[in-house]
């Protein structure tokens, strides 16, 4: 359905908060400002039926907001913004009643981040290709992301200074303007290096930033999130991953390799780490999947 559609939807929504709901002017900003980001989200992925959402959809949506570095309070808002929204589509008989019990569904609520296998991320980090406009840079920033964990935002704010490959670490600046300094592997060391020596464009207005486009504008979280939808779909992958997802597939292959739990709490720059505890539990599924699998009485 054309995006025009579900924005005169979010307008009669608005009209129907103040005017039979009586809320409060800046509840109704509030959910407005949410369901704009949805809008937003919708048109760039190209959704296909907004009045009939799937499990995956929304599930893709949640990684969107993640990767916009929103706290799990404000993701929570947005959908409780979305099951008012689709509760009012539902009274006007323009949505499945269905997209309502999904976004009360546990499965979305409660969802395991999604990792992908070592064997899928390299096919990942292989697609760029040599005959494309941007190689050189796109190879670099995806196995920047992989090689450290780090967050859409810090990958794209990094900058020129941020860089010591001669050491093999850059610094990010991650919530709360916090820098942490995080190792570089020699595939992302060299990567950074080509792309930097052949393949970066000018910055423009004097900027160091490490990812550029070709008018050495530098690049946003959106241009980043596309750019690993791109690739995901070049390597046969879900079209569901997102640069989160690297984030949370760096954490459990550490884990599962050995790391201990403060390590990879400090590389992923967790203030908590109760927040890295939750990485145990994708890796303890994993590891009772395979006992099950392969022990004579799993």
């Amino acid at each position: 359905m054309a995006l025009s559609e579900l924005v005169s939807d979010i307008l009669a929504f608005r009209t129907y908060l103040r005017a039979e709901r009586g809320m409060a002017a800046n509840t109704v900003i509030a959910y407005s400002h949410d369901l704009d980001r949805y809008a937003e989200w919708a048109a760039t992925v190209r959704l296909a039926d907004y009045t009939a959402p799937t499990l995956s959809d929304l599930s893709r949506y949640l990684g969107f907001l993640h990767d916009e570095r929103l706290a799990a309070p404000s993701i929570a808002r947005h959908l409780v913004s979305l099951k008012m929204f689709y509760r009012f589509l539902r009274l006007e008989e323009r949505a499945n009643p269905s997209a309502v019990e999904l976004l009360g569904s546990p499965k979305l609520w409660e969802r395991v981040p999604q990792v992908l296998s070592p064997e899928s991320v390299d096919a990942l980090l292989a697609s760029p290709r040599a005959a494309d406009r941007f190689h050189l840079r796109n190879r670099a920033m995806l196995e920047t992301l992989y090689a450290t964990g780090c967050r859409a935002s810090e990958v794209v704010g990094l900058r020129i200074r941020d860089l010591y490959l001669d050491s093999a670490f850059c610094k990010c600046t991650g919530k709360g303007n916090k820098q942490r300094v995080v190792p570089l592997g020699r595939p992302a060391v060299t990567a950074l290096r080509g792309y930097l020596d052949e393949g970066r464009s000018t910055a423009r207005d004097g900027e160091e930033f490490v990812f550029v486009s070709r008018s050495g504008r530098p690049l946003s979280r959106i241009d980043l999130w596309m750019l690993v939808k791109k690739h995901c779909r070049r390597a046969g992958l879900p079209t569901s991953v997102s640069p989160h997802t690297l984030r949370h597939s760096f954490a459990t292959h550490l884990l599962a390799g050995g790391a201990d739990l403060r390590t990879v709490q400090e590389l992923l720059g967790h203030s908590s780490i109760r927040t890295t505890q939750h990485y145990t539990h994708v890796d303890r599924k994993r590891l009772k999947e395979l006992h099950k699998k392969f022990h004579p009485r799993g």
